[in-house]
């Protein structure tokens, strides 16, 4: 699953899209989409992270106190 990232502005390749989905974890691991060679993982803040169109985020996988 790919996400952009709007710090850098560049394509993060999500190792695991599952903490993603989790409102309880504020990060996920990624690894940036740059030159030719595969990045090293590195973990992203979920709140810099949003679609490839640059749609935010569902506010349900972000707050863990939405709905309660």
């Amino acid at each position: 699953m790919f996400m952009k990232d709007t710090k850098s502005d560049s394509l993060i390749k999500l190792v695991d899209p599952a903490p993603l989905f989790d409102p309880v974890k504020s990060s996920v691991q990624g690894r940036q989409q740059e030159g030719q060679e595969e990045q090293p993982p590195m973990e992203f803040d979920k709140s810099q992270l949003v679609f490839p169109s640059g749609e935010s985020l569902p506010r349900c996988w972000t707050d863990p106190d939405y709905m309660l």
